[in-house]
């Protein structure tokens, strides 16, 4: 199934001469189906990437046998993208368009009588809409003045909590009203900005009852007056978020603390706010890391969570906690397992909690039988997955890899045998010869054994030489997983004709905590010998050309490339390093979440008796610009807040001004990520050309 903007993406892959007629044609039309596509090239490229449909967003019909879920589609011309909503059986089948509008429509969900709720800025802000299964009938169901972020019904459905953007600051218009046209901003205290955004609201949440008979237009904010938000900036969602089974509670994720106290700490409490007492209790105090991530057993027995023990570490452990809600008693349920928990998904007899885990680079389904708190692993492959939603003796189950873009499965809840049931990207993928991902393990410099990828370019030759690239994560404590990247794709960046290694170097989860941990108050470290030992490995192998090396990343990776710009002892000969850290001590003072440079870099970098802080600053990638040497490339991006753009310009101003070729690529717009289509096809393309041009001229 397709739309017409997928169409309009796709005329500049594939030259279709007579798309946008035949789109026209179809709009509206459910039963339409994509036409062959014919790419230009076997070989992935930049346009091929950005025309990928991306989907996401699935949940389960009441009555179990659909699932419902959206599809991005960019198009590179108007420079901007579309979602439409699909269904498909959960056994498998036809797939259903059941939307096709100028308007995004995101948010969905199923209604306990099989209707489809929604979000949509089709009247001019973003409200509630609803329409039929087939898409048919399609209605407003909210008109709340300036628009809403999201929304969640009550269990019964006679209530609903949305999120909405509140102002409880003045600014400077309020303060000088015949200063109209002033845009200066008067700052008293700390975290004034935050990732790609200044704080000039908060996120609240309101509720109210709900009749489908009138039109919505407000709710009680259940948080009036208070200078923090839920859900908790910048990733939460309303998986912070949910109502208890009785619909008698609004439990919410918050951290309130306020300027330096909130920029120090990561401790976020859940909260329970009754609707009939207008009464709130902080369900998590006294536990001092996130609590965040709600799920409710179906029996309303009991609350289920993500929990984090330290205070202002955000890569902590992520333990699954248990709450009777008749007791208040918690529970740790995975004590002793040392991994991550993510994804909760209760089973509908409250018996079994499923969810998802990474481990040695893959993410994994699991299950934790409540009774004995036994933890069954269900899924092993080359693969992550992403989401998972019990349905009776099957798991519907969203996954990638670095071969492949999200897709749902119906995947056996005992065997764990997955069936492919949406196949939004299969037109293109069967056109498309893709690089082979192997795994191997490297011993490291202290004798311990590290996962490494090694990514081979389409039409592979084991009896050439190819030029390879070192990929350093981010993060710092983010796996090399088998995850799918519209910027670090791996097979975008094998198709250039390149080897690339991708290490799971120190300071990253699945591999214990103790892995994980190593990498804090060390940067410049272990970690970099990690790398090291990776690429001398493969560069051993008769198929790499080692006088044909480079080194890439971005965020820490970016701080890595930097870092090995001045110790690499001539391995490379050109580097590429987007939204990296140059100089720590800057650093330190320009980025907004300070939990994370207190406790990564061991704290300020004026504190002359801190030891571990100290160390950290001493390794800062600005002292040893002295001895750079190779062609480096610079991208960053103005809006991003967490690695300001000052510190890709210090690199680049750095190398030219030593007499050493580089280019800077600057993106006025974009913050850490690069999500603009033209954008992203730029970086693209100006990232292939650098390394083209001192691994290949």
């Amino acid at each position: 199934m397709t739309n017409k903007y997928f169409l309009l993406g796709l005329a500049f892959v594939a030259g279709l001469t007579s798309c946008e007629q035949k789109a026209e044609e179809s709009k509206n039309d459910s039963s339409y189906k994509t036409p062959e596509t014919k790419l230009a090239s076997d070989v992935m490229t930049p346009e091929v990437l950005w025309s990928f449909g991306r989907l996401g967003g699935e949940s389960i019909s009441p009555d179990e046998k659909t699932v419902l879920y959206g599809v991005t589609y960019f198009n590179k011309e108007e420079d901007k993208s579309y979602r439409d909503l699909y269904t498909v059986p959960v056994a498998g089948g036809e797939a259903t368009q059941i939307t096709n509008t100028a308007a995004k429509e995101w948010g969905e969900r199923w209604t306990k009588d099989g209707k489809i709720a929604f979000l949509s800025a089709e009247s001019g802000a973003v409200q509630v809409w609803e329409m039929n299964a087939d898409g048919t009938d399609r209605k407003q169901l909210t008109n709340v003045e300036g628009g809403i972020n999201d929304f969640k019904f009550s269990p019964d459905e006679s209530k609903i909590v949305y999120s909405k953007e509140v102002k409880l600051r003045k600014d400077v218009h309020d303060k000088h009203p015949d200063l109209k046209k002033t845009n200066g901003r008067v700052i008293t205290d700390e975290f004034y900005r935050h990732w790609d955004h200044w704080v000039e609201t908060y996120t609240h949440l309101f509720v109210a009852d709900f009749n489908r008979a009138s039109m919505l237009k407000g709710g009680k904010d259940i948080m009036e007056g208070e200078q923090w938000e839920a859900p908790v900036r910048p990733w939460g969602g309303m998986e912070q978020v949910g109502w208890t089974v009785d619909g008698k509670n609004i439990a919410y994720s918050s951290r309130k603390k306020f300027g330096v106290e909130y920029s120090l700490s990561t401790n976020t409490d859940i909260y329970f706010y009754n609707v009939e007492s207008g009464e709130t209790k902080n369900m998590t105090k006294g536990m001092m890391g996130y609590d965040q991530n709600i799920a409710f057993s179906p029996d309303g027995k009991y609350m289920a969570w993500e929990s984090m023990e330290r205070d202002g570490y955000e890569a902590d452990q992520i333990r699954l906690f248990l709450m009777d809600l008749a007791t208040g008693e918690k529970k740790y349920m995975t004590k002793g397992f040392d991994q991550n928990v993510g994804h909760l998904a209760w089973t509908k007899d409250s018996k079994s909690i499923y969810f998802i885990s990474d481990w040695h680079a893959t993410d994994e389904i699991y299950r934790m039988d409540i009774a004995d708190g036994k933890i069954h692993k269900i899924t092993e492959g080359v693969h992550n997955y992403q989401t998972v939603h019990p349905v009776g003796d099957k798991l519907i189950a969203k996954r990638v890899s670095m071969s492949k873009p999200a897709e749902i499965y119906n995947v056996d809840a005992k065997t764990g045998e997955a069936k492919e049931i949406s196949f939004v990207n299969k037109h293109i993928l069967d056109q498309l010869t893709l690089a082979t991902v192997e795994k191997r393990w490297v011993k490291t410099t202290d004798n311990k054994q590290m996962l490494v990828w090694v990514i081979k370019p389409p039409h592979f030759d084991e009896n050439k030489k190819y030029p390879a690239v070192l990929y350093c994560q981010g993060g710092p404590q983010g796996t090399v997983s088998q995850f799918w990247s519209y910027r670090w794709n791996f097979q975008m960046m094998s198709a250039n004709g390149y080897v690339i290694v991708a290490p799971n170097r120190r300071g990253l989860p699945g591999f214990g905590q103790e892995w994980n941990e190593q990498i804090s108050g060390d940067y410049g470290g272990q970690n970099m010998k990690d790398y090291l030992s990776a690429i001398d490995n493969v560069k051993a192998e008769k198929y790499v050309d080692e006088d044909r090396l480079a080194c890439v990343g971005a965020s820490y990776g970016g701080f890595s490339t930097f870092w090995m710009a001045g110790h690499h002892n001539k391995r490379f000969k050109a580097f590429i390093a987007h939204d990296g850290m140059f100089n720590l001590e800057a650093q330190y003072l320009e980025t907004e979440e300070m939990w994370f440079v207190n406790w990564d870099l061991g704290g300020a970098y004026w504190d002359k008796k801190n030891k571990i802080a100290q160390r950290s600053y001493a390794n800062s990638p600005h002292k040893f610009v002295d001895k750079w040497d190779t062609p480096i490339m610079v991208i960053h991006g103005e809006k991003d807040y967490r690695i300001v753009a000052s510190q890709g310009m210090q690199a680049f101003n750095a190398a030219r001004l030593r007499g050493i070729p580089a280019k800077y690529l600057y993106f006025p717009e974009e913050n850490h990520w690069v999500l603009g289509v033209q954008n992203g096809i730029l970086w693209q393309r100006e990232f292939a050309s650098w390394l083209d041009k001192w691994l290949k001229e």
